[in-house]
């Protein structure tokens, strides 16, 4: 009998038409799993059997050496093999129908995906410290170009007085965004975010250490799920999340908790930096010129809405930021592509020459 039905893990007919495209015919010894965790190469799997520990088969291996997006991530289906030597593997990975990406860490022209197949990102911040609304704008941009829908979370409101006012001024940089206000203390908001999680669903927490991120899935949760600890002077937090983590909700649906992000580089985010920023858009059509950069042109709405006051210079900033990050991103994939080309044919030429094969 199976003792975890994978409903509750997301598990629904669009999967399984997938899973049926995926995994041969009579492959009885592989069996569907999510990833909850993973931990240097060995996942962590939900299966209808349990929690299973997985290394990862040779061929998904040699598909993230190629493109390292590819790799298992926490919140992938994957199809787990078990061999007669009672190995596990996973053999290859659904095609993720969201993905939450930043900029590799490293500074590489890849992406590192943070979390798969979320239905929200709950961008977290805390009101112990006046909230970064710059910092907010560039994860709200990274969770619209997911696919996902995005939901900013203020915690910690028990400790402000003004909490509705700086509220507000969350509101006015998230257009079309809720915006909650959460203390774990209190109790205030959490069933608002519950509200974000039922059953069959996923959520991801995006946000800087010691925002209360681990808090909040304890809150939810109604237990100790997740280690927490005490937050700076300066409200800067400790890593007490070291690994993204996908954590089961009593009442069915997901949440996958993530360390907190010291950087947040923008990834192949041009449609997430348009819903964001959907008020410079709209002025932006407007403009005198359909090529209006919005610097010194001539009849230029969106200057004209900063001048007029109903626009904050901040925020133009702010979108000129994110558009020059986005365009070097992109500038360095398409550099990246076209060395990748270039060595795959000086390879397929020098294997030619050996073999004594000649292009006419």
């Amino acid at each position: 009998m199976p003792v975890l039905d994978l409903s509750l893990l997301g598990w629904d007919a669009s999967w399984s038409d997938a899973w049926a495209r995926a995994c041969p015919d009579g492959a009885d010894e592989i069996s569907p799993g999510r990833v909850s965790r993973v931990d240097r190469g060995v996942l962590e799997v939900l299966t209808a059997e349990g929690p299973l520990r997985v290394t990862i088969g040779g061929d998904l291996l040699e598909a993230a050496a190629v493109q390292p997006s590819a790799a298992p991530c926490t919140g992938d289906w994957t199809g787990v093999r078990a061999w007669p030597d009672a190995r596990l593997t996973a053999e290859f990975v659904l095609a993720r129908r969201t993905a939450v990406v930043r900029a590799a860490a490293s500074g590489r022209s890849h992406g590192q995906t943070l979390a798969a197949n979320v239905d929200s990102v709950l961008v977290v911040a805390s009101l112990a410290v006046e909230p970064d609304i710059g910092r907010l704008e560039r994860l709200l941009a990274l969770s619209w170009e997911s696919g996902a829908v995005p939901v900013v979370v203020l915690t910690k409101a028990d400790l402000v007085a003004d909490a509705e006012v700086i509220r507000a001024e969350v509101l006015a940089a998230a257009p079309g965004i809720d915006v909650l206000l959460v203390s774990a203390v209190t109790g205030e908001g959490i069933d608002e975010i519950a509200a974000h999680v039922g059953p069959g669903r996923t959520a991801a927490l995006l946000g800087q250490s010691g925002v209360g991120k681990s808090t909040l899935v304890n809150a939810i949760t109604g237990a100790d799920r997740l280690a927490t600890r005490e937050v700076r002077a300066d409200g800067k937090g400790r890593h007490t999340t070291s690994h993204r983590e996908l954590v089961l909700l009593p009442t069915g649906g997901v949440i996958i908790d993530t360390p907190g992000l010291r950087g947040v580089g923008i990834w192949d985010a041009d449609e997430g930096i348009r819903q964001v920023f959907s008020d410079i858009e709209e002025l932006a059509a407007h403009c005198r010129f359909t090529d209006c950069a919005h610097e010194t042109e001539p009849g230029c709405a969106v200057l004209a809405a900063v001048e007029g006051g109903d626009l904050p210079e901040r925020r133009l900033g702010s979108w000129r930021k994110l558009q020059r990050e986005a365009r070097w991103m992109a500038m360095r994939a398409d550099a990246r592509l076209r060395s990748e080309q270039s060595r795959k044919w000086r390879s397929i030429t020098k294997s030619m020459r050996r073999h004594g094969v000649f292009r006419p």
